[in-house]
């Protein structure tokens, strides 16, 4: 049997806004360790016989993904790219699809990218019993035992059974209070994880056996795929067809072979600075501080900032600062900031989707200054990487090397700047740099023009294959 972790890594994590933003969203944040949350997800499974991962994402996100996985010992992972977001059937289909190419008879484990599993033994268990289960061509998933009545989890009904895996009755969408006080107390109940185990072929007959639609619409998409650099580009015209549809409405609602295995491994879903507060560690206030804090009388509160925060007699609040944005909330009310977020988009307010810095396949970039016609950005380059060969039709761009050796293409000249030096590039001229050395190389980007935004980019050659 070839095990193979499919890990969804879609979704954009509103709810803990301004630190996670569609640009860089919480999966690739080291919210709780230091490891990344989409790397804690693939670690969680070492010690078991996997395969490397397939994980689904989108075009925005696959270099640091790749680098993230890379950082872990990830030699070879498939990363498909979704051309839009449909929901997790869809995602998930197409990851079979390619599960098969591996291995017909591969069984894959479904994990959201954002999960936080405190006890890895425990997991790893309940994934080996389930994958046997999968063998016999049962669709499984997990079983969240509750700690409480929560109403922003979806639950899952189950037979009673002395056994390790239950005959799975039905899933119910998320209650009020009353209803999932009532579930908890029957037993009869469990949250609903989002993770799952099934053999890839299974899962496609049951897509065929619901809606057809879903798999002659991935598949006509996931043939017509692109391979660029390993990723598995979906090709969009076939693919946007697809309805926006998750796993559980799709398959699991409708399937007569669905099971369910119990976990009681102190799971939670991170989607809330309340729920990040919950497993989190804690001081004897109860306080989760990352930051340079003085506080006087702070109790059960989240604070994170780069900066100085000075806190006095607050309890149950949430404070997180970021470059652009800072958000203040009653941790009780911290599910409404996706709220927040969708008035800043109304407004086109860029904090509500773009991070302060942005993250490329060669390095990062961090915009330090904005004005109404220019912008200053500290750009950061990785050893042996380079920008692509290109050109900007609105603005001119004047370049300080602060550290390390670059070398400059600028018109139909190249040369080498080192720290100190700098180089003019007028509008309209093709031009590049790139890190020849084995240190980072930093420097200074002043941009001036009446247009200063990301897509003013001509390329000509892009080693990443960005080249239109």
């Amino acid at each position: 049997m070839t095990l193979i972790p499919v890990v969804l890594s879609g979704g954009s994590g509103t709810r803990l806004w301004p630190l996670s933003r569609a640009s860089f969203p919480k999966q690739l944040l080291k919210l709780i360790s230091d490891s990344t949350m989409i790397q804690s997800t693939v670690d969680r499974l070492k010690g078991l016989s996997v395969s490397d991962p397939i994980v689904v994402c989108n075009e925005n996100h696959r270099f640091i993904i790749a680098e993230q996985l890379m950082e872990i010992g990830v030699k070879k992972p498939s990363i498909i790219l979704e051309p839009i977001a449909k929901n997790t059937a869809p995602a998930i289909a197409a990851a079979c699809l390619q599960a098969k190419k591996i291995d017909k008879d591969a069984v894959v484990v479904v994990l959201p990218s954002d999960h936080d599993i405190k006890d890895k033994e425990t997991f790893q268990n309940a994934v080996t019993t389930a994958a046997e289960e999968a063998m016999n061509g049962s669709l499984v998933t997990f079983g969240i035992k509750p700690t409480h009545p929560a109403t922003g989890y979806g639950y899952i009904n189950a037979e009673k059974s002395d056994g390790k895996v239950l005959p799975l009755k039905k899933f119910v969408e998320k209650p009020d209070f009353d209803t999932a006080k009532k579930y908890v107390e029957s037993g009869d109940y469990f949250w609903n994880s989002g993770m799952f185990i099934f053999k890839a072929e299974s899962f496609i007959e049951e897509v065929k056996k619901f809606d057809n639609s879903i798999y002659e619409i991935t598949l006509a998409s996931f043939e017509k795929a692109s391979v660029d650099l390993d990723f598995i580009r979906l090709e969009k015209e076939s693919f946007s067809k697809n309805p926006s549809i998750s796993i559980d409405y799709a398959v699991m609602e409708k399937t007569s072979r669905g099971k369910v295995v119990p976990l009681d491994a102190g799971w939670s879903d991170v989607g809330s600075w309340s729920s990040l507060w919950d497993v989190s560690e804690k001081d004897e206030n109860g306080n989760v501080i990352k930051a340079d804090a003085v506080e006087i009388g702070l109790k059960d509160s989240f604070v994170y900032s780069k900066k100085t925060v000075a806190a006095i007699g607050l309890k149950d609040v949430v404070i997180v600062d970021t470059k652009d944005a800072l958000l203040v909330a009653d941790k009780s009310k911290s599910e409404n900031v996706k709220e927040i977020v969708d008035k800043l988009k109304e407004m086109k307010n860029p904090v509500a989707t773009e991070s302060s810095v942005g993250y490329r396949p060669w390095g990062t970039y961090e915009t330090i200054e904005l004005g109404k016609r220019y912008r200053v950005k500290h750009i950061i380059v990785k050893p042996g990487q380079k920008l692509s060969v290109q050109l900007h039709y609105h603005r001119a761009e004047h370049w300080i090397i602060v550290s390390g050796t670059a070398k400059v293409r600028n018109g139909d000249r190249e040369f080498i700047l080192t720290e100190n030096q700098s180089t003019f590039i007028p509008l309209g001229t093709v031009h590049n740099i790139e890190n020849p050395g084995k240190l980072p190389l930093e420097f200074i980007e002043v941009q001036s023009g009446g247009y200063l935004e990301e897509d003013d980019i001509v390329r000509f050659e892009d080693i990443y294959g960005r080249c239109k």
